[in-house]
């Protein structure tokens, strides 16, 4: 079973920088693909960011186009969530996925694997 932990959530003013890390283990061999999906109060748990472990995919959500990146490290079995000019509809707990299909899912479904989530607000 693939574990994957999430950190580096916390409280941000709008405007402001924060870096999710997710470290994967145990049975990584199986993913092909990792994502970044949020679920805010009420809302559908949707997919932001993903790209698949060669690197070579990414898939961006348009709300967050620009001004988050989606990154990771291969030897080091780690993806990165950098996100930048966060504003309100950014608070939501951000979840880490990873996907035995390849490329760069853009839909729940398609993830297999789950962290357990870290919370991110940003006050206005």
């Amino acid at each position: 079973q693939v574990q994957l932990v999430e950190s580096g959530g916390g409280l941000v003013q709008a405007g402001g920088s924060l870096r999710l890390s997710c470290a994967a283990s145990d049975r990584t061999s199986v993913l092909s693909a990792m994502g970044w999906l949020r679920q805010a109060p009420g809302k559908e748990r949707e997919v932001v960011a993903a790209i698949s472990w060669s690197g070579g995919t990414t898939y961006y959500a348009q709300t967050v186009k620009g001004r988050f990146t989606i990154s990771r490290d291969y030897v080091k079995k780690m993806v990165y969530l950098q996100m930048n000019s966060l504003n309100a509809d950014d608070t939501a707990v951000y979840y880490c996925a990873g996907a035995r299909r390849p490329g760069a899912p853009r839909f729940r479904v398609e993830y297999d694997y789950w962290g357990q989530g870290t919370q991110v607000t940003v006050s206005s």
